[in-house]
Formats: structure tokens, sequence, C-alpha cells
């Protein structure tokens, strides 16, 4: 190695070190970040303290003045202004709960604020408000508690004069008038200070600076740890702080600030941050799901419409990205009532394509409980609605928040023209882990529909990093597609979208596209567009796997249960409407100058699915919403019998069975019935009734009858019960026995007791007059009776009451009828109960061993029979330990079987060889006075040799349309009992004519909201009934009805595919489970 000159390359590295450098402590540094942002001890120093550039109050600036209306009356804008308004103040408190404030607000802007860049108006009393102009149209909600309390002034208001406006005050917050936890029944007595009435003047950069810094703060927060996107960020928050603090808080500090923060999340402040070609993973799309009711009465629900969806509307205006779902007919109806210059906005943004309207059903229902025809109705309503108003059917059926979805909705949504659907309500189950975000629901007919659950597991979302970044990472159908819709905005208590949001999701979306790493969202496209994505895939090949059958809330078993006569009266309008429309169809084939009720029933439709809201009808509202529901279904149950009375009265029939004339009954169901029932207006005298459809004969019984039933008591407390069919013996008011006489055969196992009165403690871990928990089996009591006794010695019925003390204010009146068998007519069991309750977050039911063995249960379910285990195997199947079913459940093996039919009741449990029907619940939340009071309960036990089939599907059809005896007079033609009987379904007995009604948009029927059909027609629903392929034939007397043609169409009536027939009858097949419409054309 030899000499040279050895050149050291440069380097700007210090020789010498300046001093020790520590690592950062991450967690500590994290943990700094909540000082720039948060209110507290430090918010006179952070980014807090440069929010806003000036603040004027005072009567000076902002006088106010309040009108406050008496007895907790809601007075329209017009009314209201009326009135003369007193001087007011902030710090003034006001109230009670559910009253109404209108303040009057004059406003000037100070001259020190007439130049500053932003100026809001902003007002919090902690409660719910609406803003009006002087003319009277809403602009905006408020919510009060410090979430959208401002609103941005005009700018005509930067004049310095005077400017009025109005506020309408709701004394209730978005959840209510609970005071702590939501659920709690309101407090009556609830006041509210109003404590801010300023105008202020925003700083935006800094206002824009908090969002930069929340957002680039998760990502430090959420991001994997050790990851360098993680780092950075957790750097970038850290140099914004420093800058700030080194700049002294200055406006020159904030904006360096937003410099530093578009390293990491670029140029957010336009809606062109989503302008980029890169592919989005999330598709964010605003709502405000309005339940109904809840926490509120409707009353104040039709206001929640007003302030959310002027909002929305506001956004729209100042967001061009921000798309928007709206849901139910029955709000936007309301909008169209009570508010028409926001209603003409929205119809605006609806043309526009901002505002999107969803879901296609008149209301978000319940799927659990309604009748298949309900289900109907719902969505023929709503698309009829959505249709009218703005052009278009809904394509998506929107249903986020419903406790558990039945297995015909599949069917059911497209046949209303809706091959897609939206939720996540089963991402609740405390049990089991639904395995699905995308994929094909499979009907019980075989329809599908495609499916989308939000993988963020929330309809309600705050568009946090975390709700996008958890809408992959939680997405459960990756290996068919990497996309799921964020579904964001204030819910349940309505309010929607905020700015804040719109603008975490600009930064997002930047971060996205400027470091990675979170999943790429996009604003703009509709729910369509999200679906219809889904769909281009599944036609290029894609799989997507498939869920068949129900989709079981494992959660929410109780409302199956709760609020007892709502749901009484639930049922009973639903056959009343059957039988409504039925009547009034034939009359108008009876009588040329009757006029068929169309706007009267449309009306009683719109008030009993208004009823079926997910959380009304299921029983999860507060006391005020079932007062509310019991003068409605009032009006229903007197609307409908004026409308029975006149269609009878046009058949030539009279509702009074004390006039002269002979004893008639029209059986309103499909088939031909022969029952034993008491005829009115007589004590205790008995009558055969045969016949229909339609007219049935009366035939009052003497002792002489061939029909005949017996009760004796043959020891001390027992009874033995007797007809043809059954020999019943009774002890204690419980079933100890039941011989079926012809199969020889006991179906009470021996030892074992049936109609056993069963109480439990009821008290789930925290969801009242939701819940019932698998634990509460564990405090089974059997309710003693203290004495039975004979109450109807025969011949032809035969009765025994039992009563049972259940508390010192409770008990319970069972009595036990049997009527003498008829013919080869299915015989059964009736338990008739008067329940006196008064309860506390117990469980009544009534349990029925049976010496049958089977691994599955049925329970009717709409339009079909869902089967369920009758084990414990594994956890999914023990989460079905309460469920639901309609008219009837059945326990059958090879051979042989036993229903319980049920008139209002629809909570089950079928465990090993115990079927137990749910009676009554006594939650305290949110209802303290839930089920309270009288009740009427009836049901049956109805053996039956041979397997579960059509019999049990009529008996408990007929057990819920008992028959209607009338006096027809004689002068009546025999022409109304040839119209009555004139349309039948011959052929399969699993078929089931469920509805025979008026089209829609017949000439003589038609309200004018979509155009007329030439003509008249007659609709009739029909479906089978047991899980089968089914013929049958449609058969017309041709001497009454001129068909000139039958098509099957859908659920909305469109033009349908020509049935082919001949000579008064048509020939139709259904597939298992198929629900089909046929329209006859006369």
């Amino acid at each position: 190695m030899g000499g040279g000159n050895l050149h050291t390359p440069a380097t700007s590295l210090p020789k010498l070190a300046a001093g020790p450098v520590g690592q950062q402590i991450h967690s500590i540094y994290k943990e700094r970040l909540r000082q720039f942002t948060n209110n507290g001890q430090y918010s006179s120093q952070n980014l807090q303290a440069a929010m806003y550039e000036g603040r004027a109050s005072g009567g000076e600036y902002v006088k106010l003045q309040v009108y406050s209306p008496p007895d907790l009356s809601r007075p329209t804008f017009k009314e209201a202004i009326s009135h003369e308004f007193r001087d007011t103040h902030v710090g003034e408190s006001f109230g009670p709960s559910w009253s109404t404030h209108w303040f009057k607000i004059d406003v000037k802007v100070p001259q020190n604020l007439l130049k500053k860049e932003h100026l809001e108006f902003h007002w919090d009393a902690d409660n719910e408000g609406l803003i009006w102009t002087t003319a009277g149209e809403p602009l905006q909600g408020l919510t009060g508690g410090g979430e959208r309390t401002e609103w941005v002034l005009p700018e005509s208001f930067r004049d310095g004069k005077v400017h009025t406006f109005y506020i309408e005050m709701a004394c209730n917050v978005m959840f209510g008038n609970a005071i702590g936890d939501i659920i709690q029944p309101p407090n009556p007595n609830r006041y509210f200070q109003l404590r801010i009435a300023d105008l202020v003047a925003v700083n935006l950069s800094a206002r824009a600076l908090f969002v930069d810094f929340w957002i680039i703060g998760d990502a430090a927060r959420e991001f994997p740890e050790n990851s360098w996107e993680e780092h950075v960020a957790l750097q970038t928050c850290n140099s914004i702080y420093d800058t700030f603090i080194n700049g002294h808080r200055t406006q020159d500090s904030i904006l360096k600030g937003r410099e530093i923060a578009r390293n990491y999340i670029g140029n957010v402040d336009s809606s062109k941050v989503y302008e980029t070609d890169k592919e989005p993973l999330v598709y964010a799309i605003g709502n405000c799901h309005i339940d109904t009711c809840w926490l509120w009465p409707w009353a104040e629900t039709k206001r929640k419409i007003a302030r959310s969806w002027s909002n929305q509307c506001d956004l729209m205006d100042r967001y061009p990205e921000y798309r928007f779902a709206g849901s139910q007919a029955q709000q936007y109806k309301w909008l169209e009532t009570l508010y028409p210059e926001l209603y003409d906005r929205v119809k605006s943004k609806v043309k526009e394509g901002t505002f999107q309207p969803v879901g296609g059903s008149w209301v978000e229902h319940d799927t659990n409980l309604p009748s298949g025809e309900s289900l109907v109705r719902q969505f023929l309503y709503g698309q009829r609605y959505f249709e009218s108003r703005f052009g278009e059917r809904c394509q998506t059926f929107w249903l986020p928040d419903t406790f558990g979805y039945s297995s015909q909705l599949p069917q059911l949504c497209r046949l209303a023209g809706m091959p897609r659907f939206f939720t996540q309500k089963l991402s609740w189950n405390n049990i089991d882990i639904f395995p699905h975000s995308t994929f094909n629901w499979v009907s019980l007919d075989g329809s599908q529909v495609l499916c989308h659950m939000a993988p963020a597991n929330t309809y309600t979302a705050s568009a946090h990093f975390g709700d996008v970044n958890r809408t992959i990472s939680q997405h459960k159908s990756l290996d068919q597609d990497n996309t799921g819709l964020l579904v964001f905005g204030h819910g349940d208590g309505g309010g929607g979208p905020t700015f804040e949001m719109l603008e975490k999701l600009r930064r997002c979306r930047g971060l996205s596209d400027k470091t990675g790493l979170l999943p790429r969202v996009k604003m703009g496209d509709s729910v369509d567009d999200y679906f219809a994505r889904l769909e281009k895939k599944a036609e290029n090949g894609t799989e997507f796997v498939t869920w068949y059958g129900e989709l079981y809330l494992e959660l929410h078993r109780g409302t199956y249960t709760s609020q007892a006569n709502n749901k009484r009266n639930n049922r009973g309008s639903e056959t009343m409407l059957h039988d409504i429309e039925y009547l009034a169809t034939m009359a108008t084939l009876k009588d040329s100058s009757y006029r068929y009720p169309k706007k009267e029933i449309d009306d009683i439709w719109e008030d009993v699915l208004l009823c079926q809201f997910h959380d009304c009808l299921p029983g999860s509202c507060i006391e005020m919403v079932y007062q509310d529901c019991d003068e409605l279904y009032a009006k229903v149950f007197k609307t409908g019998l004026k409308l029975l009375e006149g269609a009878l009265s046009a058949l030539r029939f009279d509702h009074s069975t004390s006039s002269n004339g002979e004893l008639k009954a029209i059986n309103t169901l499909p088939w031909s019935r022969a029952e034993i029932v008491r005829v009115p207006d007589t004590k205790d005298e008995c009558a055969l009734v045969t016949g229909g459809p339609g007219v049935s004969n009366v035939e009052k019984l003497t002792s002489a009858s061939e029909y005949a039933a017996s009760i004796e008591e043959t020891g001390d407390g027992i009874f033995q019960l007797s007809n043809d069919h059954f020999k019943v013996q009774v002890k204690d008011g419980a079933i100890t026995s039941l011989v079926d006489l012809a199969e020889d055969r006991d179906i009470i196992p021996k030892g074992r007791k049936a109609n056993q009165l069963v109480i439990f403690d009821d008290k789930p871990l925290y969801w009242q007059a939701w819940d019932v928990e698998v634990y509460h089996f564990r405090s089974r009591q059997e309710l003693r009776p203290s004495k039975s006794y004979i109450v109807n010695e025969g011949p032809h019925m035969v009765s025994l009451c039992t009563e049972t003390k259940i508390s010192k204010r409770s008990w319970i009146k069972t009595t036990i009828s049997l009527a003498a068998s008829v013919q080869d007519q299915p015989s059964y069991i009736t338990m008739s109960s008067e329940v006196e309750w008064h309860e506390n977050m117990k469980f009544l039911k009534v349990e029925f061993p049976v010496d049958i063995m089977n691994t599955e249960a049925s329970y009717e379910t709409q339009y079909g029979i869902v089967r369920r285990p009758t084990h414990y195997n594994t956890s999914w199947d023990m989460a079905k330990f309460e469920v639901c079913c309609h008219k009837w459940a059945d326990l059958s093996e090879a051979g042989y079987g036993v229903s319980i039919l049920n008139d209002s009741k629809y909570g089950f449990a079928t465990a090993g060889n115990l079927m137990r029907l749910s009676l009554l619940r006594a939650p305290k939340a949110p209802d303290a006075h839930a089920d309270m009071g009288r009740h009427h309960i009836k049901y049956a036990i109805f053996p039956h040799s041979g397997p579960l089939d059509h019999r049990t599907v009529r008996t408990a059809r007929n057990f819920n349309h008992p028959f209607q005896i009338f006096r027809a007079p004689s002068s009546t033609p025999s022409s109304s009992a040839a119209v009555l009987s004139s349309i039948q379904l011959k052929g399969s007995p699993a078929l089931v004519l469920d509805v025979i009604k008026r089209g829609e948009d017949d000439e003589d029927v038609s309200r004018g909201e979509l155009p007329n059909r030439k003509g008249r027609s007659i609709i009739l629903r029909v479906y089978e009934s047991l899980g089968g392929k089914a013929r049958g034939v449609i058969e017309v007397d041709s001497e009454v009805l001129d068909v000139k043609q039958i098509e099957k169409t859908n659920l909305l009536e469109d033009e349908g595919e020509v049935v082919e027939g001949k000579e008064g009858k048509w020939r139709i097949e259904l597939r298992a489970f198929e629900v089909a419409t046929f329209r006859l054309q006369l």
C-alpha cells in the first residue's frame, strides 16, 4: 500500500453530537394529541380557543321572545305566530317534557363581525328545534347538547340591519325524555335551559384543521403499530401541535398546520378529492334512520322528519358529492301533508339524484309478526307512493333495524320489483356471529335477493376513520367481493349526517390516496349503484354464497310477546280487512250502485301498516305510543265495522241477529266448513253452521241432536270432557290425559300436564321490552289453581272454568271448552283465558308436553312453514329457544301430530316434546305499565292423525275467522249467495286463496295516483302452504261473472302472463311455498 492523498467523503453530519436525543415514547405522544382539540383544562390554550373570531349576544344583537302553547299542543307555524310573544332570555328553562315553545328571534350582526369570513347563529337548549323563516318555510333542524347547534347565516344578514326568524323548540332530546338510561320510561317533568343564543364568527381554517387533526390522529391510533403509516401519522400530528404552540396560536400557525396535514392527507377542501382514477372499496351513503315511533310518539316523529331532512337538503347544497338515502313512504307522506314547502325541496333533490328514496315499503316494518298480506301491502302501498310522487319504484328493500327477517321476504321483494336487500341487524346477535356480509338470500320458494349487510355493523356510523376501516376489515365475504357500504348519519332519533361527517370522509379519501393503507372511500354513488356493481359481478361469474330461510336474530325474542293487546289489535285488523275486501268486492258485483270504498280501505291499511313499524308492533315503544295505537285501532275498527255493514247491506244481509229474517252465516274463507257455534244474543244456544265459501246454513241444535259433548266430575277436582273424537281429563286446570278415540292414543305423556300455566322471572341483560334470555328457564314455577267448576254442561258444547291466583294483584280464569264433533271435520280443545295482570318482570306461558318425537317442530310463517330444531345440539340451535309463529305451531312424527293454535300470540318454544306458548310479559322499560291490566287470550290444542297437512292450516285459519251470523231477510235473493261463492279455488288442499280484492287502478276504483286500467278486475292472492308443487283450478261462475281473461301478475298488479282457461276454469300450478297473484279481468 503506497502513499498518496486519501480523500474523506463529504458529509453534512456534524462531527460532534449536539446533545442527547431520546426515542419518542409513543404512548405518551399519542395521548398528548387529545390536548390539542379536547375541551377541558387546556381548551383556552388549544385549537378550541381559535375556533371563533368573535361572538355577539344579548338584546342589542339577539332579541328573544317566546310563545308557549298550552296543553302539550304542537301548533303549526301559522297558528303559533298568531299569538303574542313575551320577552325571554338565555338562562330561562322551558318545559315540561313534550311541550313546544316558539321563539321569535331578531338578530343584528354587529359592525365588528360584518366582514368576518363565516357567520353562524348558535343555539343550544339541549333539546331539538327547527328554524323557520318569517314566511313559514322550515330551514334546518337543531339537535342540541352540542350537536348540530349551528345555522349558517344568510349573506343578506350582513347589512347591519335587524333580521327575524323563528325557532320551534321541542322539549325532548334526540332519544326522547328519559334521564340517563335512554330506554327507561320518559320523565314527564323534564325542563330544558336555553344556554346559548349567539351570533358567531367562525374561523373556518381552524375548523378545518380540527378535522384534519381528528382523522390523522385516528390514523396514529388505529393503524397497525410499527407500520410506517402509523409512525408518520403520529409525527404529523405532533408537528401540527408544535407548530401551533411555537406560532403562538396565531392564524398563521393554523394555516401552517394545515400545510403539514396536506403532506399526509392531500388537498381535501373540496369534492375534487373523490375525482381520482383510483378504485374505491368503501361506498358511503348518508341516512338518518328515523324510528317512526319509539321513545317518542308519532306526533314528534313528524317534526323529526322535517328537522332531519331539511338538514340533509342544506348539506346537499354545500357538499356536491353528498348522497342521502331516505326510506319509509309514510314519512314522505307526512312531510308532503304537513311541510309542503320542504317536501317540494326534497322532491327537487330527488330529481337531482342527491336525495334517494329507498326501501319500497310503507314503514320500516317488523317482518316477524305481520301477516303475509300485511307484508304485501307494505310493499304495495310503499311502491305505489314512490312511483306516484317521484316517477320511480325502489329497487332496494332497506330494513337496517328490524328484529329478524322472515323467510318469505326474498320472494315478496322480487314480486314487488326489488331484487336487492340491505340490513345490518344480525350483527346484534348475542350468541353466534352471522358468517356473511354479501350473499344471496333465498326464500322458501327458491326466490333470491342479493343481500348486503353493512360490514361496519351499524346503520348510524359517524363516518370516523374506524368506520371506514371496519367496512373492509370486518367484511366477511371478501372471497367474492372486496367492497362494502358505509351507511352513516345520526339515526333512530333522526338527525342524519352532519357537515363534520362529510368533512371526515373527504379526509379519509385523501389519506387513502396520499398515504394509503386505509380502504379508499367514495361519495357520490347511490345504494342502487352499489348493488348494480354486485349484480354485474354475479353476471360475470362471481358466485355469491347463499343463505336459505329466515334470518333469525339471536336477540329481542321478547318482542314476540310484549304489548299483547297491540298484537291482538293487529291480528284483529288483519282479519277484518280480509273480510272487508272480500265482501266489498262481491258487493260491487251484486249491486251496481255500491261504491267500492277504496279510500276508506286505503286509510285503514295505512293505519295498520303504520302500527307495524318495527318498534311499535314488537312492543318496544314508550307508553304514549300505545295510547296513540289504541286510539288509532279504535278508529280502524269503527270504520271497518261501517264498511262491513255497508257491504253486507248491499248483499242484502242485516248485521243484527235480533231483527226478523232467517239466520245465516257468512264464511269468508275459501273452503267449506262445518262447526258448532254459540248463537249470539242467546243463553248458551248452539247451532251447526255448514257451508261456504260464502253463505252458510245455520241450524239451531236441540237436545235431540246427534251432535253431543259431555262433561262430568269423576273425582275430587277431576273432570272429564268428551265428544266423539276425544276424551279429555282435567285435574287442577291442567289436562292430564287427552285420548284420541279413533287412534286409541293418549297424547299427554304419563305423569305430565298440558295446559299448565307457568311463570318465569324475566330480567334480560339490558333490553327489557325486547329481550328474554335463555337463563329465564331456570326460574320456572307452576301456577296452582284455586278452584275449577263446570260452566256449560252441554249437550253440544261443554266448558270447565279454572281460577288461578297468580299473585296478590293478578289472576287468571281459563275456560276449557269442547264442542261436539261434526262429521269428519277437525275437532280441537279450546282454552279461553281472562287475565288480570299486574306483575313485575315476569313471563307467563302455558305448556303442552306431548307424546311426540321429532328433532324439528313446524311453525306457521307468512305464506309458509318454518321448521326449527327442538334440540340444543349447537349454539345456533340453542339460540332459537324462543321463536315466532303465526296462527299455529306443530310437532308431528310419522303418523301423528299435535298443533297448538292461537288467535293473537306469536312467541313459542318447543324443547324436546314440550311445547310452550308465550302469553304475557311484564317489562318496565321503556313502558313502565306495559301489558298491565285486563287481557283476553284464546288458544287451542289440535291433535291430528297423520302428518302435518292442510287440516292444521285450515283449522287455524277457521279459529281466527269465526263464523259471523246474520239475518237474511226473506226478500234476500239467492243471487247474493251465488255472488259470494262465484270465485272458488279447487284442486290441491295445499293451495290457499288468501285474498279477494278489487284491482288498485280499476276505472271505478282508482283514486288517481297512477294511470287507470280500463274496465274492472278482481285480484286473487294464492299461495302454496305446505311445501310442495301444487295444482289447482280457479273456477268462476259464468252466470255471475263474465271473466274475459286471467293474468298471473305480481304484488304491484303489473301486466302479467295470461293463464290459459276455458268454460270458467283456469288451471294453475304453484311451486313449493310460492305466492301468486292473479288478475281476473271482467
